[in-house]
């Protein structure tokens, strides 16, 4: 029959959060298998020990910080009323339910956008300095000695007083340290870059640096590759990437550092009509390029970019009959430029083909990707909740932090199930061979000393 309903909420019972917070719950793994005591060690130098009001347990302020990124509560007013009302969240930072709140191997790595809290319409026009590339300095030393080898003179360079070249740039009227990123097939606006890197065997984070969005992935990421290599000492084989990073630079850092560099394919530009130009083979022997119609392009000249320029004669391609889909120039003349660090960018791109290349390049979405993926989707990842580039900066680190605590946590738990099982199969198998197999070895060797003995 049906009985009346009485509120239960009144009701006293006798029970503790421990009874309350499922087995199975995520922060009791982050519980069983992060320890968290070195946060106190580390902030204790900032507290006065022997006045002052009690100051709240720096551990838990981190915790509740990671309990938002942990499950995607963006803001810090909703993180104080979840806690108020989670039971699981209570027991994780140690509270009673009455106590009251304060208001690899193989690297890859990736680069994905947070929207800035600015508005794309309300900037402000700079003028900026053009800040030179860290490389260009080993770059002009290349220039110069492969001038001097081909028998040029020196480029004349700009004098020191010189005025630097400036650029145009948008700054946010809210958010200054915010990018104007416009890149293809990507949102326009006000945005920041998070550079991550991350293991290939567990996708554990080792790295997140964050940049404005209009800073190209390839700078920072030579710097940011030593860094990591230095700070964990990982005797790192292999690094995987995207297309984005494949510039001469990268290319010859890789190989520098006797890495095995792979990255995916990069559509070249090319214009409909005319040949391509890989169309254009080059004779490494012989320093110069051949044309689809068999005509040789000999080296002119090294510019101050760092390109080799290889071109055509005019009188030749005057009367050429493929002319019109090779070049358009008055002069009729065809211009082919190679980049002085070109063989090192053919070197990562032979990679890429080869089986072990696409064997790592595979793993890349299995890693960096589902990092990024999981972030966004789980740790609200897409905007940046603060303004100016050290609070997302910060926000980032939490973000990394909360990922590699929770994937650390399960792997623990599932190689702790494993030789769990493990041991519980060797038990099994020692019951069953005590049950079955010991009395008939025993029986057969009773039988055998019985023989013997008649």
């Amino acid at each position: 029959m049906l009985k009346p309903a009485y509120p239960a909420q009144t009701e006293l019972e006798m029970v503790t959060l421990e009874q309350l917070v499922p087995k199975d719950h995520l922060l009791r793994l982050l519980d069983q298998h992060i320890r968290f005591d070195f946060i106190r060690e580390a902030t204790q130098h900032l507290y006065c020990e022997n006045n002052g009001r009690p100051a709240i347990d720096p551990v838990v302020l981190f915790k509740m910080l990671f309990i938002g990124y942990l499950f995607g509560i963006r803001s810090e007013r909703r993180l104080v009323k979840e806690i108020e009302v989670n039971v699981a969240y209570r027991w994780f930072l140690g509270f009673r339910l009455t106590d009251k709140l304060i208001g690899g191997r193989v690297l890859y790595t990736d680069s994905t956008h947070l929207k800035a809290n600015a508005n794309k319409r309300h900037f402000e026009a700079h003028q900026v300095e053009q800040t030179p590339a860290a490389y260009l300095a080993e770059l002009d030393a290349a220039i110069e000695t492969d001038r001097a080898a081909a028998g040029k003179k020196p480029l004349k360079r700009d004098d020191d007083d010189s005025t630097p070249p400036m650029k145009e740039v948008k700054v946010s009227t809210v958010d200054p340290d915010a990018g104007f990123m416009a890149r293809d097939n990507k949102p326009t606006g006000f945005f920041y870059l998070d550079h991550r890197t991350v293991d290939g065997v567990h996708a554990l984070i080792v790295d997140t640096h964050v940049t404005p969005g209009n800073v190209h992935d390839s700078q920072p990421y030579l710097a940011r590759l030593d860094r990591v290599m230095e700070r964990f000492d990982l005797a790192v084989g292999a690094v995987g990437l995207d297309a984005g990073y494949f510039t001469p630079q990268v290319c010859k850092g890789i190989l520098d550092r006797e890495l095995f560099g792979v990255m995916g394919y990069k559509r070249p530009t090319h214009r409909d009509g005319y040949f391509y130009k890989r169309d254009y083979l080059y004779d490494a022997v012989q320093d110069c390029y051949r044309c689809p119609a068999g005509e040789v392009l000999p080296y002119r000249t090294t510019n101050r970019l760092g390109y080799r320029e290889y071109a055509s004669n005019p009188a030749r391609c005057a009367d050429c009959g493929v002319r019109g889909q090779c070049t358009q120039s008055r002069n009729h003349q065809k211009l082919v430029t190679r980049h002085l660090w070109e063989g090192f960018k053919e070197a990562i791109n032979a990679n890429r083909l080869s089986d072990l290349g696409k064997r790592l390049y595979a793993r890349r979405k299995e890693t960096v990707e589902r990092s990024f993926a999981d972030a966004k989707e789980l740790h609200g990842h897409r905007y940046a909740r603060f303004r100016g580039l050290a609070k997302v900066q910060a926000q980032c680190l939490l973000s990394a932090a909360c990922q590699n605590m929770k994937k650390m946590a399960l792997l623990l738990a599932r190689k702790a199930a494993a030789l769990l099982a493990k041991i519980l199969g060797q038990a099994l198998f020692a019951a069953d061979f005590a049950r079955y197999y010991l009395p008939m070895a025993l029986h057969h060797e009773n039988s055998r000393i019985r023989l013997v003995s008649a």
